[in-house]
């Protein structure tokens, strides 16, 4: 069986959490607390590209804020 997170032909969820960061997650399986739908049904391809395109601060939120001066 191939792994659901690395299967090219499956279709994905693109999914974000409060900090920011990105996850690619099977279309198929349900979104897990903490987590938003940001592209819904993409191809693997599509998605990777949604997430390289979108992501561009690896850094999270509370990291940001605090490297800026603010409270975490």
């Amino acid at each position: 069986m191939t792994n659901p997170f690395e299967d090219p032909e499956a279709r994905y969820l693109v999914l974000i959490n409060d900090e920011g960061q990105y996850s690619l997650w099977p279309a198929f399986a349900d979104v897990p607390p903490g987590w938003e739908v940001r592209l819904r049904d993409a191809a693997r391809a599509e998605a990777l590209a949604f997430v390289n395109e979108n992501w561009t601060d690896m850094r999270p939120r509370s990291l940001i804020k605090a490297m800026e001066g603010g409270t975490p």
